[in-house]
């Protein structure tokens, strides 16, 4: 509950534990491959999560999507970020112009990309001219927070309707960081100095300007820390709508791609709600952003890769999409001992 608030309600998602029917199978199939025992390391185990989600012993990455969502923050306005506000909406167009890193490496793994903004065009999703600045009120109310989330859930539904097995969400919007630092901090009471980074390139004065203002933010909005509550306060639209497209694909069962600081901050609201959904999950990679590798540390989570990145975009997704495929590819096509006639272990 807010001070003076409505409950926010959403609809019931149904996220079951991921099967483990074909553990034992998919180890006998991995093990047989004419390999030495354990000799791919992590893409054995990515292997056998996959599979064990599909319940199948030759899981398949099908129409691979995603989705980018886009909105503004109204805490931009106390400087928290060395970017203005108005590049939220001009990434968004060179997004839609093919000219940024997430359509560059997208294209380059045949990745489907889809931008849903906040505001006007695009997937009409749009929730309003940005969140309010959470400095001095909520950033949003409990009606449009719980919009924002079945809006997300509704473009997933539509995704997977299309065939699509393999989802991972990015964003964009400046101002992001401090409202990802904020749910971080109160939903895993990591002091807040260990959650505030410099996000799109604050110096060490700017680092410390954000951390005073999210600081004075949080004594001024007295809450709970209910997950919903936290996120209609502090959150964005983009990152409400995340929440609800990742409830939605762990519901319908499909993969779900992380990627870096805001997302999976976003996820961490998702997991609050409903734990099972990281079952569903493989994170493809460390953020440079600071409170990343601690939050990577709540979820117990193992990232593909750390190339130092800190660009959103869902970048980190689409350049550690490869692995994934790899070890997709190897349980489907590497030949097995007596298939190859290859000799196996003479003992083990």
């Amino acid at each position: 509950m807010l001070g003076g608030g409505k409950e926010i309600m959403i609809k019931n998602f149904n996220i079951k534990p991921i099967s483990k029917d074909k553990a034992k199978a998919l180890q006998v199939k991995i093990d047989n491959k004419t390999k030495p025992l354990g000799a791919l390391g992590q893409l054995e185990k990515l292997a056998s999560h996959i599979g064990c989600l599909q319940n199948t012993l030759s899981p398949s990455l099908e129409k691979t999507t995603i989705v980018i969502f886009a909105g503004d923050h109204g805490i931009t306005a106390e400087n928290v970020s060395p970017y203005p506000q108005a590049v939220t909406h001009q990434m968004v167009y060179n997004f839609l112009k093919g000219g940024a890193a997430i359509n560059v490496f997208a294209k380059q793994h045949d990745i489907n990309l889809k931008i849903v903004d906040a505001h006007p065009q695009l997937i009409n999703a749009k929730m309003g001219f940005g969140t309010e600045n959470f400095l001095i009120e909520q950033a949003m109310t409990e009606e449009d927070c719980q919009q924002a989330i079945h809006k997300g859930a509704d473009i997933i539904a539509h995704i997977h309707a299309g065939a699509c097995n393999t989802i991972g969400f990015g964003e964009m919007g400046i101002g992001n960081t401090s409202s990802a630092a904020v749910l971080m901090h109160l939903l895993t009471d990591t002091p807040l100095e260990d959650c505030v980074g410099s996000g799109t390139g604050l110096d060490e004065n700017g680092i410390e300007h954000k951390f005073n203002i999210l600081e004075k933010a949080i004594s001024n909005r007295n809450i709970t820390k209910a997950p919903l509550t936290v996120l209609s306060t502090f959150g964005g639209f983009e990152i409400a709508m995340m929440v609800g497209a990742y409830l939605q694909a762990a519901a319908l069962e499909m993969l779900i791609l992380v990627d870096g600081f805001i997302a999976t901050a976003a996820l961490l609201v998702a997991v609050k709600l409903y734990p099972n959904i990281l079952d569903y999950c493989i994170f493809t990679h460390q953020s440079q952003e600071k409170g990343h590798q601690k939050l990577l540390n709540e979820l117990k989570a193992l990232p593909l890769c750390n190339f130092g990145m800190r660009l959103g975009e869902g970048s980190g997704i689409a350049v550690a999409f490869p692995i994934i495929q790899a070890a997709v590819n190897f349980l489907n096509e590497m030949a097995s001992f007596e298939g190859a006639a290859v000799s196996t272990r003479l003992f083990k």
